[in-house]
């Protein structure tokens, strides 16, 4: 069976004060995570209607590299520093194009 590439989208909303803490989080990981050798694309977002509301959208050549992703140094960091400035629980979508 052939690897299928699989996008992430990862959404993130800060609690009341904790936008500009989540927005250095996000820009820290994103180096790491794009020099990593199954990652095809990363990049993070900053909603222009609600300065609280960031995304990642992520590509991978497979759900095997993204495994490896969640278990590196910088992405565990990364997870433990960001879900206390959440206001809900990390939203993490796996797809595939249709």
């Amino acid at each position: 069976m052939a690897r299928m590439e699989l996008s992430v989208f990862i959404r993130f909303h800060a609690r009341a004060g904790q936008a500009a803490a989540l927005a250095a989080a996000l820009g820290e990981v994103v180096s790491p995570s794009r020099a990593e050798p199954g990652c095809v694309f990363i990049e993070a977002y900053r909603s222009v209607q609600d300065g609280a509301l960031f995304q990642i959208h992520s590509r991978w050549v497979d759900e095997a590299a993204f495994d490896l992703h969640g278990g590196l140094a910088h992405t565990r960091r990364f997870l433990a520093t960001v879900q206390p400035l959440l206001d809900h629980p990390l939203e993490v979508a796996r797809t595939r194009p249709l």
